[in-house]
């Protein structure tokens, strides 16, 4: 596992640990790995920062050192680059965990896998390419060096326990404090997400399979409405929070911003229909099964609990969620 202490890269390795699979982390140091796994350390953006993980792979002898490789990154695509390439000849299989913002905006309604992708993606580029780019060129560098054995998980929106971004723990805490909450657009708007570890699962039984080529990773579009999201919020938090659905004119004319104001919302349009309507049949066919909203919902609300609220935030993305003072203007007006 290329990270595995946060997030989706925790989740795969929890999941591999469950199944009492012998799992090496190679991280940075900076977050304490789940216990029971063998640890490399290293920055592999750095000089030699694929030090330890090249004495672990060996020279190579006709055997693979590992079954599987799975690789979150999103930055630069050069450290993907280095990394499958060092690895290459160690290990059997290598998954990269991709997104979605690889294909041509604006992705139409039920876009599958042979969908167009951006244009100008190399495996060579650094850390200043825009995240579609960088997204794309890790799956290029994937390709280039495992070929066939490489497997591109294109994920969507991500909740669960672990998160980062602060989405879904956003909404959470906000709920948590009670009283009138402001619900954006209706409450029948349907969502794509996958929880974290259903993306880890389906991950690890694909790399064992032998699967490879890119998958659109995210649940069927409506597995869960907007208001059955939030209204498992209310129940997993118990503060009995009143949800004021307000139209999204009326949000956007007060100059909210859908997805960072108001994580997971996204008016119905070009950027919705991008998020929450790709197709998925090829990912399901293949084993995928998402679990009901509730669960995931409930379990990232016991995590935050355990942390006293204080959900972890990745350096290098913006906090999300609404001004309270702009939700109160809000709610005044909509009375």
């Amino acid at each position: 596992m290329l990270g595995g202490t946060e997030f989706v890269g925790r989740a795969v390795t929890e999941a591999a640990l469950a199944r009492g699979w012998e799992v090496t982390v190679f991280h940075r140091g900076r977050h304490a790995p789940p216990p029971g796994v063998t640890e490399l350390l290293g920055d592999r953006i750095t000089d030699d920062g694929l030090a330890a993980l090249a004495a672990a792979a060996g020279s190579g002898s006709g055997t693979y050192a590992w079954d599987l490789v799975v690789d979150t990154w999103s930055g630069a695509p050069s450290a993907v680059r280095d990394a499958a390439r060092l690895l290459a000849d160690r290990a059997a299989r290598y998954a990269y965990v991709s997104s979605r913002s690889v294909y041509d905006y604006p992705a139409p309604a039920g876009l599958p896998e042979n969908g167009p992708l951006v244009a100008g993606a190399s495996p060579d580029a650094g850390a200043d390419v825009p995240y579609p780019l960088a997204k794309r060129g890790g799956e290029l560098a994937a390709l280039d060096a495992f070929g066939d054995r490489a497997l591109l998980a294109r994920a969507g929106l991500i909740l669960g326990p672990w998160e980062n971004v602060g989405r879904l723990p956003w909404w959470l805490l906000r709920i948590a404090r009670g009283g009138p909450v402001l619900a954006p657009g209706t409450p029948d708007l349907m969502l794509q997400y996958i929880d974290a570890r259903d993306l880890a699962n389906w991950l690890l039984d694909a790399g064992l399979s032998g699967l490879h080529g890119p998958y659109n990773l995210v649940s069927r579009p409506g597995h869960a409405t907007m208001g059955q999201l939030l209204d498992a919020c209310v129940r997993a938090t118990g503060s009995g929070a009143e949800l004021r659905w307000t139209p999204a004119e009326t949000i956007l004319a007060a100059g909210v911003e859908p997805w960072s104001d108001l994580p997971v919302w996204l008016p119905p349009g070009e950027l919705y229909d991008t998020m929450h309507r790709g197709d998925v049949s090829k990912a399901y066919a293949a084993g995928l099964r998402c679990r009901p909203v509730d669960e995931t919902v409930a379990d990232t609300w016991k995590w935050l609990v355990e942390l006293d609220g204080a959900a972890p935030q990745r350096p290098d993305r913006a906090a999300v969620g609404l001004d309270p003072r702009v939700e109160a203007a809000l709610l005044a007006e909509t009375a």
